[in-house]
């Protein structure tokens, strides 16, 4: 009898641990369709930094790339 009641425990806990996925996914694709905005953490909110003074000619010797683009740092302080 107890190799009995140790499967049936075991179902049970099967069971009830499919019923706890299914309703988390059910939870999440119901939070994820919610009409309220949701902002991620790593989103900045304001405006982005402008490039200082002169950097045309500070970024003038850098080689494009075959794309034609260059990167270039500017250090300021």
């Amino acid at each position: 009898m107890a190799v009995t009641d140790g499967r049936r425990l075991s179902r049970w806990a099967v069971a009830v641990w499919l019923v706890l996925v299914a309703a988390a996914g059910g939870l999440t694709l119901w939070w994820q369709d919610s009409p309220q905005p949701q902002r991620p953490g790593w989103e900045r909110s304001g405006p982005a930094p402008s490039l200082p003074a002169g950097w045309e000619t500070a970024c003038a010797d850098a080689t494009p790339d075959e794309n034609g683009r260059a990167l270039c740092f500017i250090r300021t302080r």
